[in-house]
């Protein structure tokens, strides 16, 4: 029996977010909106977006000592995240400068902060939380030798999701125990660098499952995504809506996607459901605040 149905291993940053008619150019001065201040970063995200799906969720970050960190804490206790793994201090909260442009669309510069420093030793040291969780997500806006220590300390029976963005070459020792690897056209292209040939998700999604992943998913936007294992090549549709804003969209399908393969449903399906649950998302402004409940998704 498990506590948790998501351990998600990750970042939590401070989403500064700035609406901009266009972005700059090299250069270049805009005007924008008045400051919105909001808790973020791929880890938390995903650890709320689960929570808000209905499932026993923990995360284990590190944070700083400061007002960004205790956002962040409180975001997480709202949504019924456990943060009995969050660590403090080491480092400012990191934070993300973001600007959103009238279509929904998104630029992101990342300061790492105190998730830089959350290290493979933490990883360690939070065993008992890895031995208690059905899934375990990370991304890359922690150290890859931090998410190489999440690989090693795995329990038997757990399952590893992995979104690698920002995208980065993969050890091999990573690329195998994912199950699956998600990611999207940019990281694809990246991940595969002189291997990328052909044109289509399905051919980069082959070569990607050629390098070790247990299977692999590309998502697509608007789309919906693409599955990818031993069994075979298909895609997913997604729900047509108007998108508001994109940001954190590619965290909550992550999300759900892990939520879902917990609770025993196909890759396929628990893509499906992922694709539903991102369309939901972008259809409001923000991360966290986007992020809908089981409910929300079921009528959309």
């Amino acid at each position: 029996m498990y506590d948790y149905d998501l351990l998600v291993v990750g970042s939590a940053n401070a989403d500064l977010v700035i609406g901009v008619e266009r972005r700059p150019g090299a250069g270049e001065t805009v005007l924008g909106s008045d400051l919105a201040v909001h808790p973020g970063g791929k880890g938390a995200n995903q650890a709320v977006a689960a929570a808000r799906l209905g499932a026993r969720t923990a995360l284990l970050a590190r944070v700083g000592d400061d007002a960004h960190g205790r956002l962040l804490l409180e975001s997480q206790r709202d949504a019924g995240v456990d943060t009995v793994g969050v660590l403090v201090g080491g480092a400012p909260t990191g934070v993300a400068l973001i600007t959103v442009d009238p279509s929904g669309d998104n630029s992101i510069v990342v300061s790492p902060g105190a998730n830089g420093r959350l290290a493979p030793e933490d990883v360690s040291a939070a065993a008992c939380l890895f031995q208690s969780s059905r899934v375990v997500s990370a991304q890359l806006e922690i150290p890859l030798e931090t998410v190489a220590a999440v690989v090693r300390n795995l329990a038997p029976e757990s399952r590893f999701v992995l979104n690698p963005s920002p995208p980065r070459p993969l050890p091999s020792e990573v690329l195998a125990a994912c199950d699956p690897l998600i990611v999207n056209e940019h990281e694809a292209k990246v991940i595969l660098g002189s291997s990328a040939v052909g044109d289509s998700p399905e051919d980069w999604a082959r070569i990607l499952l050629a390098k070790g992943p247990r299977s692999v998913v590309v998502t697509l936007g608007g789309e919906g995504a693409l599955v990818a294992s031993s069994e075979g090549v298909s895609r997913v549709a997604s729900v047509q809506v108007d998108a508001v804003d994109t940001t954190g969209a590619g965290d909550a399908f992550t999300a759900a996607l892990a939520t879902r393969l917990g609770a025993g449903a196909s890759l396929a399906e628990a893509a499906a459901y992922a694709a539903r649950v991102g369309a939901a998302t972008v259809t409001k402004e923000g991360a966290q605040a986007s992020f809908p409940t089981a409910a929300e998704v079921a009528a959309l």
